[in-house]
């Protein structure tokens, strides 16, 4: 592991890490960015996921669009249900995600601390549970 700053740089040799999942948040009702600040995040964000590559922790990152273009597929009673709208009923959606490999929680926490700074919203970092060996 190679430290830069305040963030490890993965070495691809290394043992696999454990997987976070850096959810990013967005609260309904609340004001809308102006473009300037939207603009600000967009041009941030892209310089962290840059950073994230570079260190060899990206797995995959995305946005997504407003909760309300969702749609609930739900099995109820052997049928197939499908519903339109978030399946939460919540102020708080997930508005976008990183997933990172990180040695340890507090590395997470160190990239979750730069995306919430880049992308002007609250991240919540949580681990993926352990995938079986095959």
């Amino acid at each position: 592991m190679v430290r830069t700053g305040t963030v490890p740089v993965r070495d691809p040799r290394e043992i696999p890490m454990t997987q976070y999942l850096l959810s990013v948040y967005m609260v309904e009702g609340a004001a809308a960015p102006s473009e300037e600040d939207m603009a600000q995040a967009m041009k941030d964000v892209d310089v962290l996921n840059a950073e994230i590559q570079a260190a060899g922790v990206w797995v995959f990152a995305g946005g997504l669009h407003p909760a309300d273009t969702a749609t609930v597929v739900k099995a109820v009673n052997g049928d197939v249900l499908t519903t339109d709208g978030p399946f939460a009923e919540t102020k708080e959606q997930l508005g976008g995600f990183w997933i990172i490999e990180a040695p340890d929680l507090d590395a997470a926490l160190a990239w979750a601390a730069r995306a919430t700074v880049a992308c002007q919203s609250p991240v919540e970092v949580r681990p993926f549970q352990g995938v079986p060996e095959a």
